[in-house]
């Protein structure tokens, strides 16, 4: 998958600007892909150039005009070839795997002490993630059927933190022995 097609999936969804799309992958969308500011405005203006979308530029008083973005008939093709596709299974890299892998180097304390770094961090994406399902278990059932595929993705990432603490707990317990 290519950060081009996360972003045509968003405008497909609705009109955005390049401010609005970046907030979306910090918030919702960065739980499951990773995309800098200035990898987003890359994008845009590549998808912009080969025609895949289109914007529309927005005056504000106060602020630099807004151009805001929209997927075209050529964009929504492309997209739909891709979806229409096999993807390949993720890979990880997992730094922290590699020192449990590794941790007869290091102390038990240092590999305990990294571990807890990573739950807190587990416990909190955890923690959002359930906010954001307990807003769309608050929507009507009208709505909740327009999202119900964006839950399934959100599910997915709810089980997958949920199972990474089980198993952080059981890599305390065996480093506490």
């Amino acid at each position: 998958m290519s950060l081009k097609h996360a972003i045509l999936v968003l405008l497909e969804t609705e009109p955005s600007s390049g401010y609005d799309l970046v907030k979306h992958f910090k918030s919702r969308l960065g739980y499951f892909w990773n995309a800098k500011h200035q990898q987003v405005y890359q994008q845009l203006k590549k998808l912009t150039e080969d025609g895949w979308i289109k914007f529309q530029a927005h005056n504000q008083d106060d602020k630099p005009d807004k151009k805001v973005y929209e997927i075209t008939n050529l964009g929504r093709s492309g997209l739909g070839e891709w979806i229409s596709q096999p993807v390949k299974p993720n890979k990880i890299n997992d730094a922290l795997l590699v020192k449990l892998y590794g941790g007869h180097l290091t102390s038990k304390e240092n590999l305990i002490a990294e571990l807890a770094s990573h739950k807190k961090n587990h416990e909190e994406i955890l923690e959002n993630l359930i906010n954001i399902e307990n807003s769309y278990l608050g929507l009507n059932k009208e709505k909740q059927t327009h999202y119900l595929l964006p839950y399934m993705t959100l599910r997915r990432g709810i089980i997958g933190e949920k199972a990474w603490l089980e198993w952080a707990e059981e890599v305390e317990k065996t480093l506490c022995v």
